[in-house]
């Protein structure tokens, strides 16, 4: 089920802060059949409704199996996301969706998954961890690259240290600066140069979100070690407000981010990287 046009009701059942700006919705559609009826795949997205206020986009970070819940990791920047950041459990609110293009999850199956995100965009990835550590054998290895600036931006690092102890998986972590955080046990400097210890094998498929500039990075780092274009996977960011492909605010060349995206593969976005205007 697709709700496009007019939201629909949803309760919010839990709020969580997960870090002094960033904090998790668990919301519930309040109609029973909506309920049953709505579906979404990892990667894609809700336009969440602040009634008087507006709407704004936001991943779905939970499970497709986890019951009726939805969860949306949010970071209070706006009117918007500080009027959802007020919100407290029994509260109403309107959703639409689930809107855009999924992780290639099915494609993935057999294979070895890296998973890169850079910066605090790193909600749309952290869909994908969470389902292949609840399917674990039906994946190969599993590689979880985060950097950030500073150590105090690493959102839900709880959960690396819990995904780390998992079956077949390592996570890497990179802060540019440790800026005086004595507690941090990572590496200082950029994500990729950890890609060194990185397993890469002909079987491999990589996810990635995060600021351009660091993907592009990333990407150069790729090509070196034979990883090819149909094999790498993006979730661009943009401006999306109709989420229908209507008002042309999200449009990536030819490309509708809400629509064709945000999820491409490499091979399809490339030759948009990078360049001023798309």
């Amino acid at each position: 089920m697709l709700i496009t046009d007019l939201p629909q009701e949803a309760e919010v059942i839990d709020r969580i802060q997960e870090t002094q700006t960033v904090f998790n919705l668990r919301l519930m559609f309040t109609d029973a059949q909506v309920r049953q009826q709505y579906s979404f795949e990892p990667g894609q997205f809700n336009m969440v409704y602040l009634f008087g206020v507006g709407e704004v986009p936001i991943s779905i970070v939970s499970d497709p199996k986890d019951g009726h819940m939805l969860d949306h990791a949010i970071r209070a920047v706006g009117r918007i996301t500080n009027g959802l950041a007020r919100l407290r459990a029994g509260d109403r609110i309107g959703l639409r969706g689930p809107f855009g293009s999924g992780w290639p999850l099915k494609l993935a199956q057999g294979c070895d998954v890296v998973v890169i995100t850079g910066g605090l965009g790193c909600a749309p990835v952290i869909s994908v961890v969470n389902y292949i550590i609840q399917r674990r054998s039906q994946f190969g290895h599993l590689t979880i690259m985060q950097g950030v600036k500073l150590p105090n931006d690493l959102l839900w690092r709880e959960k690396y240290e819990q995904w780390s102890r998992a079956a077949d998986t390592q996570v890497f972590l990179a802060a540019d600066r440790r800026d005086g955080d004595a507690d941090w046990p990572w590496h200082v400097g950029q994500v990729t140069e950890l890609f060194g210890r990185m397993p890469i094998s002909n079987n491999t498929i990589v996810m990635m979100c995060g600021p351009e500039g660091m993907m592009r990075a990333c990407i150069h780092e790729l090509h070196r070690r034979q990883v090819s274009d149909e094999r790498i996977y993006l979730s661009m960011e943009r401006n999306m407000q109709c989420a229908v492909g209507r008002c042309g605010h999200c449009q990536f060349g030819p490309h509708f981010i809400c629509r064709q995206g945000p999820v491409f593969s490499l091979a399809a976005a490339r030759s948009l990287l990078g360049r001023r205007g798309f």
